[in-house]
């Protein structure tokens, strides 16, 4: 199909987005959790909206729903995830669920479409995609629980409706390759006055926690020379990690304390145990592996101190290329739609794209994010970015599949 034929339909394609905003609408915004009864509802609702548009749907047994086209052929997968964060953002993963139904209409063959499950780490981390890929074990079912509620991943699947269901598996062969779009979730193309992002690689994330046992005393009458505050170890740490971070860092490096908590935090109670949980993102493994070892160093140094001091590693993800092929087709469709308003960039968030970039090729086309505002119910992009941004994926999708 040539580029010059293909049109897709904007007006259906915000009404799907809205639509599917309704389903857990918190302010502007949405709270969608995995697996909650508003979450299913979305699933069932989007499911039927496949239907309609030609495919057969299926939701398997971690929560992916796909539909699948007819024929035979060539085919590409389009889609990404329909739950949110916590009173979040209404396009964070919508988008580019509603954008692969609007190119399989458009396209009229050759498309899936999929909405994976739990992208949003409710429950482990990327157990959708991470199943569909062979990835997710059983085990990892077993093991998986709600970071909020406590609920163990086998019980809200059975809660669900889930429990037993097959789970959907890649098949080699059917497909040329994956494509994902999303809001940027940052500030780069608003602040440049571009309109579309034409994904180069997915960062590395690597978690960590750090732990901190002191002595927990009274706070009035403990002397400062003999204390040993959990709490204000944790705090130098951070801000030994401030001072030394920016010194060695790379380009595009970001860190993050994103949590600390103190044992029993009470405000007459020097805290004797202290928590700090910490990630690094880039998307070059040795600057990962230069920031960690930096951390190490920090950490055993703190370890002198009156503190015990140790560090835990929670994860460490690979960084994730996106294939040239399918950038260079992007950019194709980007200079026709938007000439001169598109640029290649990194993403500094995961994406279920780097799970399907091990087993096919894989790509991701962003949009703004107005004030680069996202997982925060705030969260928006214009309607006729919205719109731009699927019409170059449509027209990108075209070019792969007529190859």
């Amino acid at each position: 199909m040539a580029l010059s034929n293909l049109s897709i339909d904007g007006k259906r394609l915000l009404a799907d987005l809205y639509k599917l905003r309704e389903f857990g609408t918190y302010k502007t915004g949405v709270h969608r959790p995995t697996y909650s009864k508003v979450d299913m509802e979305s699933r069932h609702w989007l499911a039927e909206r496949m239907r309609e548009a030609g495919l057969t749907p299926e939701i398997d047994g971690v929560g992916n729903v796909i539909g699948r086209g007819t024929g035979d052929g060539p085919r590409v997968l389009l889609g990404s995830h329909t739950e949110t964060q916590p009173y979040a953002g209404w396009l964070d993963g919508a988008l580019g669920v509603m954008y692969g139904l609007e190119v399989a209409r458009a396209v009229g063959h050759g498309v899936d479409v999929v909405s994976w499950a739990d992208e949003e780490g409710h429950y482990s981390s990327f157990p959708g995609s991470r199943s569909f890929v062979g990835l997710f074990s059983e085990a990892d079912i077993d093991a998986g629980r709600n970071k909020y509620e406590g609920i163990s991943m086998r019980e809200a699947l059975a809660s669900a409706g889930l429990a037993g269901l097959p789970r959907i598996g890649f098949e080699p062969g059917r497909y040329r390759g994956y494509l994902e779009a999303h809001i940027e979730q940052g500030d780069t193309l608003e602040s440049t006055g571009e309109k579309i992002g034409i994904v180069t690689s997915i960062v590395g994330i690597w978690a960590f926690r750090i732990t901190f046992e002191g002595v927990q005393n009274h706070a009035g009458t403990t002397r400062m020379a003999i204390r040993r505050d959990a709490g204000l170890a944790a705090a130098k740490l951070v801000t030994a990690i401030d001072a030394l971070f920016p010194t060695i860092c790379a380009e595009r490096t970001v860190w993050t304390v994103g949590r600390i908590t103190l044992d029993p935090g009470a405000g007459s109670i020097i805290p004797g145990g202290a928590e700090v949980i910490f990630q690094i993102r880039d998307a070059d493994p040795a600057v990962l592996q230069r920031m960690a070892a930096a951390l190490e160093g920090l950490v055993a140094e703190a370890d002198t101190g009156p503190c015990r001091a140790v560090l835990h590693d929670v994860s460490r993800s690979t960084p994730s290329l996106m294939d040239p092929g399918f950038q260079d087709a992007l950019e194709r469709a980007a200079e026709r739609y938007a000439p001169g308003q598109h640029q290649r960039m990194p993403s500094g968030a995961g994406h279920d794209a780097q799970w399907l970039a091990r087993v096919m090729p894989a790509a991701m086309v962003f949009v703004p994010s107005i004030g680069g505002i996202s997982h925060h119910w705030s969260e928006d992009t214009s309607d006729a970015d919205i719109v731009l941004g699927c019409q170059v994926m449509a027209a990108a999708v075209a070019e792969i599949l007529d190859r």
